[in-house]
């Protein structure tokens, strides 16, 4: 198969599994640091269940690592570049994200 065609495909894959709303929120959420599950779930006042939904789905998709500290579970980006891209979508539709 074609390298422009497999390279395409990989970034549909990458644009599907930032697709919904809300692992958006979680990616800007973690920004350029780490964050523990705990501090997700206070800021959006969402269930842990589904935030371990949203979360599985992007560190299967390569696009968060996580590191346990006791009890405590924390994410990072694996390419803080994601944000720009985030920030530039948003900016093509005309929006500013915090």
């Amino acid at each position: 198969m074609d390298r422009n065609i497999l390279s395409v495909e990989e970034v549909a894959r990458l644009m599907q599994s930032i697709d919904q709303p809300a692992r958006l929120q979680i990616l800007l959420a973690i920004g350029e640091g780490e964050t523990c599950v705990c501090h997700l779930e206070a800021t959006f006042g969402w269930r842990q269940a589904y935030l371990s939904q949203h979360l599985m789905a992007l560190r299967k998709a390569g696009l968060v690592t996580d590191r346990r500290a006791g009890r405590f579970i924390h994410y990072r980006l694996s390419q803080p570049a994601l944000l720009e891209i985030i920030h530039q979508a948003a900016a093509i539709q005309g929006v500013t994200l915090p």
